[in-house]
């Protein structure tokens, strides 16, 4: 057995299905290395064979034949792809015929329904959150926060940027974020700012010694970055989170996605897009 395979992700659209799917598969499996490649945009009969191409002249170099996870809508390119010398896992195939025999009417086959702009009003609601999330980034803007799904708190460079925009490019929450500072820490209240809007606050919290690490690569060598003031800030911010009944999750070892979609289902918010 090979202890590093190619895995090939091949999409008529964006890949960001087949990549999310074929990469939660191979996770599985992680006394194998893998080559993670996408081709996205496979649309047609030329670029079907030229992926062949492609993932032939892979199992060549690999002198194993790669994997291959397929979203193609379309069977007859789909059927090319699968003449590949690869293990060819076609997602449509798999799910689309026991659905159609489910439900008694074929399926559409149609290119892009997955991640396309035809659903107009959640595509808007995802550049209008995306928008909020910057406009209200790290307190920049506190006007328009009544309109905020939910305001992530916590020390600075605890993660609350990131999860932010996550929520509004996966979800359409309208998110903003609020740093707490060491005025707020003298004082223990929560800031003028956010005070009114306490049951739409999340908190996120961070271990001491990733945050310096992460701190110390913005602002090397500054107070601001060192171990006994990222220990401090912590335990005063994480005091305050509990003083005010705000839920907080730690961050130090969870990945975007899982933090965004925990506080997701933790604050009960409606996802706006799929």
């Amino acid at each position: 057995m090979a202890d590093k395979r190619s895995a090939f992700f091949v999409s008529d659209r964006t890949g960001i299905t087949a990549e999310m799917l074929g990469h939660s598969l191979l996770t599985q499996f992680d006394q194998v290395g893998f080559n993670e490649i996408t081709l996205p945009f496979v649309d047609s009969i030329e670029k079907a064979r030229d992926a062949v191409t492609r993932i032939n002249q892979q199992a060549a170099d690999d002198g194993v034949r790669p994997l291959v996870i397929s979203t193609l809508a379309r069977t007859e390119i789909a059927a090319v792809v699968g003449r590949a010398n690869a293990l060819f896992l076609d997602c449509f195939e798999m799910f689309i015929g026991p659905l159609e025999r489910e439900l008694g009417v074929p399926a559409s086959h149609v290119v892009g329904r997955t991640h396309s702009v035809s659903d107009i009003v959640n595509y808007y609601h995802r550049i209008e959150a995306v928008n909020y999330a910057l406009a209200h980034d790290d307190g920049l803007a506190r006007r328009d926060l009544a309109e905020a799904d939910i305001i992530l708190v916590g020390v600075s460079r605890s993660g609350k940027t990131p999860t932010c925009l996550y929520l509004a490019m996966q979800f359409g929450i309208r998110a903003a974020n609020y740093p707490f500072t060491p005025d707020d820490f003298s004082s223990m209240r929560l800031p003028s700012q956010v005070r009114a809007y306490r049951g739409r606050l999340h908190g996120l919290t961070i271990r001491a010694e990733r945050l310096q690490q992460i701190r110390n690569e913005r602002r090397p060598g500054s107070n601001y970055a060192t171990l006994q003031n990222c220990e401090y800030e912590i335990r005063e911010a994480e005091a305050l989170m509990r003083q005010e009944g705000i839920p907080y999750l730690d961050a130090t070892s969870k990945s975007v996605e899982e933090l965004a979609t925990t506080i997701l289902h933790e604050a009960k918010l409606q996802r706006r897009i799929y």
